[in-house]
């Protein structure tokens, strides 16, 4: 009962953290973001600390997350130009080039671990921030997907625990399960209806559809953040949200679905 008490408190505060500025300040939502990434790419660079083979200079990529997430923020709002985001080429390049210095025996993992990091945490961060700022509706976008990815984690979780028999991927997530996977589906998808009803009749063909890819999207970040943990031998991301594990443990689902729902909002909006 109190590790349920633990679960309940944590997540509330962590929607309630990325909710409430979605409705009363980008500044915010972008600060919060910002932080979150921050910690989660920490959290990435961690998991490899202990590992055999990579010996990654997760400082260097560490300052160079940050840096791009602030340059592309400053874009955004338009403080700097967008020429700026490639002065940041070159400062890549040499973090790469340290690689000569540091003489460790796999210098093209370390470099390629460094460079999923950005990719895999720091982009999705920025697309975050870039659908809120170009967002002009009542009811944020955001928010919708937000709230359709936790029915999905949450049905999903539910189903399996119910009805779930066949296994889904055993050697990635033993607990997972197809009858999960399948309520978690069926659900969103009545989710994405209510968005629609609820708040905008007029886009209820885009929330449908928009439920329908954030559904396998999620369970393909949960399913390959697990892989990633597994090739490391790691239970959790970290113990910063207690309950739940790490930064990457609650953004697992969030970090692959973002962009397939970007380039699905922007196909809808000018096609």
């Amino acid at each position: 009962m109190s590790n349920i008490l633990v679960r309940s408190l944590t997540g509330a505060i962590f929607i309630s953290l990325i909710l409430f500025p979605l409705f009363y300040s980008d500044i915010a939502f972008t600060i919060i973001m910002g932080i979150f990434m921050a910690l989660g790419l920490f959290e990435f660079y961690k998991l490899f600390q202990d590992h055999e083979r990579i010996e990654i200079n997760w400082i260097g990529g560490f300052l160079f997350g940050i840096l791009l997430f602030v340059t592309s923020v400053g874009v955004l709002f338009e403080f700097v130009g967008v020429l700026t985001l490639y002065l940041l080429i070159p400062i890549l390049f040499i973090l790469y080039s340290s690689e000569l210095l540091r003489k460790k025996q796999n210098p093209l993992l370390n470099a390629g671990v460094i460079s999923l990091g950005i990719l895999y945490l720091v982009v999705p961060f920025i697309m975050m921030v870039q659908i809120n700022k170009n967002d002009s509706n009542s009811f944020p976008i955001l928010a919708g997907m937000f709230c359709l990815i936790w029915m999905n984690d949450t049905f999903a979780y539910l189903s399996g625990r119910f009805f779930g028999k066949t296994k889904l991927t055993e050697r990635i997530s033993p607990n997972k399960t197809w009858e999960g996977t399948i309520g978690g589906f069926i659900f969103t998808i009545i989710g994405g209806i209510a968005v629609g009803l609820i708040f905008d009749c007029s886009q209820l063909y885009y929330w449908i559809i928009s439920a329908s890819i954030i559904a396998p999207c999620a369970i393909i970040g949960d399913l390959l953040e697990s892989l990633f943990k597994r090739s490391v031998n790691v239970k959790d991301s970290g113990r910063i949200l207690p309950g739940h594990g790490g930064i990457l443990d609650r953004f697992d689902s969030t970090l692959f679905t973002v962009p397939f729902f970007l380039a699905w909002t922007y196909f809808y909006t000018y096609f």
